[in-house]
């Protein structure tokens, strides 16, 4: 069977990489020159790459694990040091570190807990622990329940104190979701840590050895090519076209270059754009249906990525390091954790700014001004005295929408990746799957559409069809690989 997907992030790419194994053919559209939508990256008149955002890889990503196995890429993940590490604003230069011991999960994270003694007194920890048991007792029912209560207020009726969210959580939630604890659903933190809690390696960190445009992208691509597919860039959808009973008759694409527009046409189609352009795209009579409503509740949320070099070494940090600034979320010092962005004698560190909603409109100078200010806090020592540390240039990446903005009551307004349009799916990270907007839902939305497409076949042509179950690059569609990310 044909299939047109429009769009060439990790949900287009990972549907049309899993359509292939099921013996379709695939032809993705992407409308910029560049592949992989929110983790696209470019290079620079210097040949060095910026990137849309940080990018880093957890243990308790099995899906995102299992697609680097089936490409055979699996050296490019570089693991770190099994440690979550955050700044400390009231010792400014010093970092307070949760080492987890290689031990069988819970204890492992509960003992790097318990351990740390910079962050939370002995008393905010037993009220920690106790506020979480029903996450851990009732498990993902209790957790989806709590989709109406953002995180904060989520722990005040645990009885947790307020400096857990803002010691330990707001940094976290930043580094999901980028907003807010007292902006963000319940759910998609106590799902991050049911995850790390239930995972030995759970919490385990990983970069790419490279950009992910060349290093993750690629590779799909090459795989679905070898195998019949197409992708094809600078190919902009303008148009969602029906037959008379509402089902698609083609994608319209624009014509570039005062080219004429093209129909591509197929035996199914799927958006795997994000939700805020899906929305735009949508056919009139599609508005009308209570299915497409309801992504009226789904939004986008700002982010700005930052890339910053530096004539000297600011840190010799090989991790992700958590900065708790008002501003900014989460950063790392690339020279350090990549391979292909290193140098021994210069930093380059890449930063999240979050939340961004107050900055996206502001000019690039203005944001990495600020961020200077930021850093200046994180690294006293580098920028004062007779060898101050000088910025030699920088790249300021802005999203304006990003992920869906996972405030409580968002889980009602994601939709499956089924529509009730017979030859119409959905893919992206903002549809219904166990894993929050990121790399590893967008993976798992693009297995869970092959599969819905999988299904469809099934129900109209009985056994003729491919399924998971004969398909074994599919087998494990929810489920973690067999091996971790301590051996990955």
């Amino acid at each position: 069977m044909r299939v047109v997907i429009a769009g060439a992030g990790l949900a287009g790419l990972s549907c049309a990489k899993y359509l292939t194994d099921l013996g379709h053919t695939p032809i993705v559209l992407e409308r910029r020159d560049v592949l992989g939508g929110l983790v696209a990256a470019w290079k620079d008149s210097d040949g060095d790459w910026y990137e849309t955002g940080l990018h880093a890889f957890f243990g308790a990503y099995p899906n995102m694990l299992q697609l680097f196995k089936e490409l055979g890429i699996e050296d490019r993940l570089q693991w770190k040091e099994h440690t979550l590490i955050f700044n400390q604003p009231d010792k400014p230069g010093t970092l307070s570190r949760f080492d987890v011991p290689d031990i069988p999960a819970p204890f492992n994270i509960i003992t790097s807990i318990l351990r740390n003694n910079d962050m939370l007194t002995w008393e905010q920890k037993i009220r920690f622990a106790i506020g979480l048991l029903p996450a851990i007792v009732r498990g993902q029912k209790y957790v989806e329940e709590m989709d109406k209560y953002n995180f904060s207020d989520w722990l005040k009726r645990r009885g947790v104190g307020e400096r857990v969210a803002s010691d330990v959580f707001m940094a976290a939630s930043k580094a999901l979701t980028f907003i807010n604890p007292d902006e963000v659903s319940s759910t998609i933190l106590l799902t991050a840590l049911n995850r790390f809690l239930q995972e030995r390696y759970g919490s385990k960190i990983a970069f790419l050895d490279g950009s992910p445009t060349e290093r993750l992208c690629q590779p799909i691509v090459d795989y679905i090519t070898e195998r019949g597919g197409q992708v094809r860039l600078n190919a902009p959808l303008k148009e969602i076209l029906l037959n008379p009973d509402g089902t698609v008759k083609g994608f319209l694409l624009r014509g570039l270059n005062e080219e004429q527009d093209q129909e591509m046409t197929a035996d199914f189609y799927v958006s795997a754009m994000s939700v805020d352009p899906l929305k735009v795209m949508l056919p009139e009579p599609w508005k009308q249906m209570e299915f497409f409503q309801q992504l009226e509740g789904l939004e986008g949320v700002p982010v700005i990525n930052l890339h910053l070099w530096f004539d000297q070494k600011l840190t010799d940090i090989d991790h992700l390091l958590f900065s708790r600034s008002p501003l900014l979320s989460v950063y790392a010092d690339m020279s350090n954790t990549c391979r292909e962005y290193a140098n021994p004698s210069r930093s380059m560190l890449e930063l999240v700014l979050a939340p961004a909603k107050d900055w996206i409109s502001k000019s690039d100078e203005e944001i990495v001004r600020a961020t200077m200010a930021e850093l200046e806090k994180l690294f006293p020592d580098h920028f004062k005295g007779d060898n101050p540390a000088k910025l030699l240039k920088s790249h300021v990446v802005k999203t304006p929408r990003s992920v869906y903005k996972a405030t409580p009551g968002r889980q009602q307004y994601r939709p499956p990746q089924k529509t009730p349009v017979a030859n119409f799916f959905l893919s992206g990270s903002y549809t219904m799957q166990r894993y929050l907007g990121s790399m590893e839902g967008a993976v798992l939305s693009g297995k869970l559409t092959a599969q819905a497409i999988s299904d469809s076949l099934r129900g109209d042509k009985g056994a003729i069809a491919p399924s998971v179950a004969n398909s074994s690059n599919l087998q494990t569609l929810t489920r973690p690989p067999a091996t971790n990310a301590a051996t990955a």
